[in-house]
């Protein structure tokens, strides 16, 4: 049976894309020329906020006064858990040493890029998992320096939660500039910030704009789009649970898609039908973004077999995917394409969201079929490096030569004769291209 489709989107995420880029363009040129000044001027147009730019330890602990120590214990409680899984993914990385043939020893090396830029949406929401998951992850990795970016709010600064989480995970510098110009601003390393090596974190169309156009310069984690969910349900699937793990992530913005893929008809039709209420119920803010995607990027699809639905999950490669279905571990095994992955009932991608360890940094718009999320890995630039003894180096320089000779590269083969002269020089070596 082909899928069917008892919702389908009418509008995708380039469907609502704005042309941004020559904006931004201009926003980057003008602070990179025109430096301090130039992002405080952008700053105040935008951001609105003329207090400091880079809090002070007084401003920090006066945000640390303002946080209630309910919240403080919970937002420890997100790092360890970040930390602790960051620090198992860093352990998956060694230093190698390995003699490729007699005398020719190959390595590799794991060293950390030296600055991170961390991007911490603050906007209609305040992102303080964000904060926790990008500064945590650069802190294990080994950066010596972390600098994060949140946008203040005017007359407030930054979010006291935000600052909180920032520093109790590791930030050496909390700079209080939000869009284009916090960008910049890392980048082009103003305010006495070291130039950023890498910028990684979500933020709005503008924000990931700006990476996208300074990638190359600078490193980053990836080119987000709208946040995307899909959950894979059967018939033992608590219906209400699903349609409520899909509102959840709905309300991530008006153009967040949540897709349902089943086996089981009579489990999508009711999905449908709990949906609307359980939107109705939201706050207003909250109501109005996902109402929104639901009406206009949701899909639910039904599919022959659980074979057809896995084949349909990995054809969406989804930045989230959840599994509400019977044998877990065929579920593992067979899928291959999202950004984190979420196993039966008792667990959710809030979780992953918020506080369970794994990154919620992760690739958007079907990126997830070539690329993972954020991990300590992303700040990490795994190297190599050989070394030879004369003996080694024989067989190596004889296939040199005569490689590069046949491409036509004569400067590489000579590179290699000379080693030869004078390691071996009572040698003769056939070295031509037709050897």
């Amino acid at each position: 049976m082909a899928r069917e489709y008892l919702k389908k989107a009418t509008l995708t995420a380039a469907t609502g894309a704005t042309d941004v880029h020559e904006t931004v363009t201009q926003i980057l040129a003008d602070i990179e020329a025109g430096g301090d000044q130039a992002a405080l001027d952008f700053a105040a147009k935008f951001d609105k906020y003329d207090g400091s730019i880079l809090l002070s330890a007084e401003e920090i602990e006066a945000a640390y006064a303002l946080v209630p120590e309910k919240l403080k214990a919970d937002i420890r409680f997100a790092h360890d858990n970040v930390r602790r899984f960051a620090e198992a993914q860093k352990s998956t990385v060694a230093d190698v040493e390995y003699e490729v043939v007699p005398g020719l020893i190959a390595g590799q090396k794991a060293i950390p890029v030296d600055a991170a830029g961390c991007y911490v949406p603050g906007g209609r929401y305040s992102h303080i998992a964000s904060a926790i998951m990008t500064v945590t992850t650069a802190k294990v990795a080994g950066c010596r320096h972390i600098t994060a970016c949140s946008p203040p709010r005017p007359d407030v600064g930054v979010a006291p939660a935000i600052v909180y989480a920032a520093h109790i995970c590791g930030a050496d510098k909390i700079m209080a500039m939000g869009g284009v110009q916090g960008v910049a601003a890392m980048t082009f390393g103003l305010f006495g910030l070291p130039k950023a090596n890498i910028l990684v974190g979500p933020g709005n169309q503008f924000v990931a704009e700006a990476k996208r156009i300074l990638f190359g310069r600078v490193g980053i984690d990836m080119i987000a789009g709208p946040t995307d969910s899909l959950i894979l349900a059967d018939a033992t699937a608590d219906a209400h649970i699903v349609a409520t793990d899909l509102v959840s992530q709905a309300e991530h913005g008006y153009n967040s898609p949540v897709w349902l893929v089943t086996d089981n008809r009579p489990l999508a039709e009711k999905v449908m039908d709990l949906v609307p209420g359980l939107i109705d119920d939201l706050p207003e803010v909250n109501r109005e973004n996902a109402a929104a995607a639901w009406r206009d990027y949701a899909e639910v699809i039904v599919c022959s077999d659980r074979e057809e639905m896995a084949a349909c999950s990995d054809d969406y490669a989804p930045e989230h995917l959840t599994v509400q279905a019977q044998d877990l571990e065929w579920w593992l095994d067979r899928l291959t394409c999202y950004g984190s992955l979420f196993l039966g009932e008792e667990t959710t991608v809030s979780y992953g969201d918020k506080a369970s360890g794994t990154n919620h940094v992760l690739p958007t718009s079907g990126a997830a079929g070539y690329t993972g999320g954020l991990s300590v890995h992303k700040y990490m630039k795994i190297v190599t490096w050989q070394r030879a003894t004369r003996e080694g180096s024989k067989p190596v320089a004889e296939a040199t030569a005569r490689i590069s000779r046949l491409e036509g590269m004569e400067g590489h083969a000579r590179a290699a004769d000379v080693r030869l002269a004078k390691y071996f020089p009572d040698e003769t070596f056939d070295l031509t291209a037709n050897g």
